[in-house]
């Protein structure tokens, strides 16, 4: 009867055992789960910015000539003498494991080869921790399966690349490059045998053995690899000897965690999840490669601290973008990246702060003005303080110059010499605020924008951000084509592919002509209007900005190749007095930009800005206008909202270089191409009042 019971009971199991094998899966229908994989991201010269990890997890894949020898007989010897002997199964060992307690880790481990270990890790993580024969024999199914695929080699590498080693910080070191740095802060091919030796060992208990908490039992448990090295004929005793004689040599660091250039390493990110997603950048193992220059973020930092150089300055900051191709070659500012109660900040000005723009915001004006054949020449208005009333829309709104003197009649190129408030408040009004939005949105300005009288002299509702600065006016140093701006030039993907982001969507928005006159009454501005702090003897064409309120200072300019934004304003808007002088966009942020630009143009002081032909008016009278012919048309602004002005300039989807234009998102009814992107609520139409009444108002001054 027992011998009955016996052979029954070797049948139940025995059928049990065909049973968890049936209902495992073939290995091919798995596919492998790696763990989340660091991904790097790299400046314009190659040089690494920082590491992106993928949540709590540290693991950088290597090829396995970069894992030394030593490492791979250790882990050959600790974990799976007879690694080159089984095919993925090691049945005596399996025997072992079944006969002790299933839960006890010791046994798991000791009956599991390295092939049902990689098994575990990489294709059924979600049994990692379950300590039951049913885990085992599902192991043993599919390591066999994956022994007949893969050479021993391969098997082995992957083991190294996917198993995890320890944790530190709170963040899991899985695979032995990553693992290697963060207790060694080295490279795994430059791993000594002692050092060998230590990470083999951690695998079966990465806690228990961790070097950092525990020290002794991370030497007892090298001992014990070292010894199954001898045993195994991989190294003399001699040589084991003398390998645990060494210092354990782990060294606390950093390495996954330091970064240049936080700020911009923080956009970089904020970018890569808002194109692939959380998953993707999860599961990491991306190769990000930006247009950052770290030359031009250097002499930006340079220019600042030259100018601003007392700690109580206001912060500044500098944005550059390659006119041709819309790549961000700089994006820099004075503040110091870290924690709040330390003085420090992860806020980014550059790209971030939404602010008042200022007479910046005057040549929004302009272009609005040339788009419907204008011409800034030979077009007059009267210099002259704006009473409430003057404009029938807005009874309260009242505009005078910033140092109170007027000119009389004067053309608009003068006008914007001297950045005069009055005159620009009246060409507003003849465009219509409709068409000067719609002008800064072709322009590339992505803030909402809300079409009231003031937005022509900078009084926005939410403000606009350096980036959105330095992008518009690239637009015109690029003869009219607006492009999107990238820091994001080409990423390497986890299995492989390469995508090439540096080509970056282009769309005509105003004809060469436009843009060509606009950048000439520009280049006056530089060379003898507010803009002259700016002159760095090259040809540069931009504009100045003040806001009424002195919360708020700018210098947006361009030469053929560099199109750069530099503002500067405390984070919390306050009225500033730098050195004595009540800040004005000429004295602080021109000189900034003279300085930067002076490094950055790297030696370049040419003029070959793109060709536009010559500019064709078109007969011109507007209401506010004190010149101009018999035309009937009425330009002037009544208060109504019917759209954005297209007079049909920009209707090519292409740009130059015949790049895919982005043809959905400016234009019709004033829209905005990112209608969300502002940082606070609305505010309501700003106050324009007399600058220095006290008003908190946001117009240009200068």
């Amino acid at each position: 009867m027992l011998l009955l019971g016996g052979i029954g009971a070797g049948v139940v199991a025995a059928s049990w055992v065909v049973g968890v094998v049936n209902d495992t899966p073939d290995i091919e229908s798995i596919r492998p789960k790696p763990a989340g994989a660091i991904s790097t991201v790299y400046a314009a010269d190659g040089t690494r910015l920082g590491f992106i990890a993928g949540g709590d997890t540290l693991r950088t894949p290597v090829d396995g000539t970069r894992i030394p020898n030593t490492l791979k007989q250790a882990t050959v010897a600790i974990e799976d003498k007879r690694f080159y002997k089984h095919r993925g199964v090691d049945y005596v060992g399996v025997l072992r494991a079944a006969v002790k307690n299933v839960t006890d880790d010791a046994a798991s481990q000791g009956g599991s080869t390295l092939t049902m270990q990689l098994v575990r890790n990489l294709y059924i993580p979600e049994n990692r921790f379950r300590k039951d024969l049913t885990r085992k024999i599902r192991e043993a199914k599919l390591a066999d399966e994956l022994e007949k695929q893969h050479s021993k080699e391969w098997i082995l590498v992957s083991y190294l690349n996917n198993v995890p080693y320890t944790t530190v910080g709170g963040q899991e070191a899985v695979g032995v490059q990553a693992s290697a740095r963060v207790l060694f802060d080295k490279d795994v091919s430059q791993l000594t045998l002692p050092e060998s030796a230590l990470l083999a060992g951690l695998p079966q208990a990465p806690s228990a053995y961790n070097p950092f908490d525990r020290p002794k039992k991370a030497k007892q448990r090298r001992a014990e690899v070292l010894r199954a090295m001898v045993d195994s004929r991989y190294i003399t005793q001699a040589e084991a000897d003398e390998a645990n004689a060494a210092p354990l040599g782990v060294r606390p660091n950093a390495f996954y965690q330091q970064r240049k250039e936080p700020f911009v390493f923080d956009y970089v990110r904020q970018q890569l999840l808002k194109k692939y997603g959380a998953d993707v950048l999860r599961a990491g193992g991306l190769r990000v490669y930006t247009s950052i220059d770290l030359k031009k973020q250097a002499a930006a930092r340079a220019a600042i601290r030259e100018i601003l150089y007392d700690p109580s300055d206001p912060p500044a900051a500098i944005v550059t973008i390659d006119p041709a191709n819309g790549h961000i070659l700089a994006m820099a500012s004075s503040a110091v990246y870290g924690d709040e109660k330390d003085g420090k900040t992860v806020y980014n000005y550059a790209a971030t702060a939404q602010r008042q723009p200022g007479s910046t915001f005057k040549t929004m004006v302009l272009m609005a003005a040339l788009r419907k054949g204008i011409d800034p020449d030979t077009t007059y208005y009267t210099s002259r303080v704006l009473e409430p009333g003057w404009l029938p829309s807005d009874p309260t709104y009242r505009v005078e110059t910033f140092g109170h003197t007027y000119s009389g009649s004067e053309s608009i190129t003068r006008a914007t010499l001297s950045s005069d408030n009055t005159v620009y408040a009246q060409l507003d009004a003849d465009v219509g605020p409709e068409a000067v939005r719609q002008a800064a949105y072709d322009m590339g300005i992505t803030s909402r924008l809300d079409a009231y009288p003031a937005e022509g002299l900078g009084g926005l509702t939410h403000g606009v951000t350096v980036l959105e600065m330095a992008n518009a006016y690239a637009t015109i140093a690029n003869g009219g084509i607006r492009r999107t701006p990238t820091i994001i030039t080409r990423v390497r993907l986890r299995n492989g592919d390469v995508q090439d982001l540096g080509r970056t969507r282009s769309k005509r928005t105003f004809t060469p002509a436009q843009a060509q006159k606009a950048r000439e009454v520009l280049e006056q501005n530089v060379q003898s209007g507010t803009g002259v702090g700016a002159n760095y003897g090259c040809p540069a064409a931009g504009k100045t900005g003040t806001t009424s309120d002195i919360k708020d200072a700018w210098f947006v300019g361009f030469t053929p190749r560099l199109s750069t934004a530099v503002w500067m304003g405390y984070r919390t808007p306050t009225y500033m007095v730098v050195h004595g002088l009540s800040v004005q966009g000429g004295t602080f942020p021109a000189p900034i930009w003279k300085a930067y630009m002076s490094v950055a143009s790297d030696g370049y002081c040419g003029a070959d800005w793109p060709e536009g032909g010559s500019f064709e008016s078109e007969p011109f009278f507007g209401r506010y206008a004190s010149t101009g012919s018999d035309d009937d048309d009425d330009y002037s602004y009544d208060g109504s909202d019917d759209g954005s002005y297209d007079d049909g300039s920009g209707d090519g989807t292409t740009g130059t270089d015949g790049t895919t234009g982005d043809t959905g998102d400016t234009g019709g009814e004033g829209t905005n191409p990112d209608p969300g992107a502002y940082a606070r609520p609305p505010q309501g139409e700003p106050d324009i009042s007399t600058p220095n009444d006290g008003s908190d108002g946001g117009a240009g001054v200068n």
